[in-house]
């Protein structure tokens, strides 16, 4: 009993305030012997309500032993004014975002159907292949009589055993 006392009062006394937060939490550490060990324990008490969620990053990473030292006031100062201007930036970046996409939806309402693109001149890109063209080499072919392996034509012909695949041939 006297050693819980005693573990009790040392907990009070020893413990080292090590720095405060914007919210108002304060940060503590103590040593500790633990089996021969001595080990630092290290702790926050809340300013008002207990919320995880308003610990800074840097008090969090000290707390779970990820640093060594904790954060100094110059430090959290730089670190305040860097997300200060990240968010100066991101809503920089959101406005720009905004006025590209009003000058998009400007330019595409000025677009009427007799500045449309002209759909003739995009459809002679491409070769024609009429169906008199095919039709009439196909003629040629039968009236020369070849049945040439070499020679086979677009279109498979055939069944079964006597199935022969077509060729792909590039337009011309």
């Amino acid at each position: 009993m006297a050693k819980l006392l005693s573990r009790i009062a040392g907990f009070f006394s020893s413990r080292t305030l090590v720095g405060v937060d914007k919210a108002g939490n304060r940060y503590f550490t103590r040593k500790e012997e633990i089996d021969g060990i001595l080990k630092e324990k290290r702790w926050v008490i809340f300013k008002g309500e207990e919320d995880p969620t308003s610990i800074p990053v840097e008090w969090i990473c000290w707390l779970n032993g990820q640093r060594k030292q904790a954060p100094t006031p110059e430090e959290l100062a730089e670190l305040e004014r860097r997300r200060e201007l990240v968010k100066q930036n991101i809503e920089l970046l959101k406005k720009k975002d905004e006025e590209e996409r009003s000058s998009r939806n400007r330019q595409s309402k000025r677009i009427s159907k007799s500045e449309s693109p002209d759909l003739k001149s995009f459809i002679q890109q491409f070769p024609s292949d009429s169906l008199d063209q095919k039709i009439g080499s196909e003629d040629t072919s039968d009236a020369k009589g070849d049945t040439d392996d070499k020679e086979r034509s677009s279109e498979p012909t055939g069944s079964g055993e006597s199935f022969q695949p077509g060729t792909w041939q590039p337009p011309a």
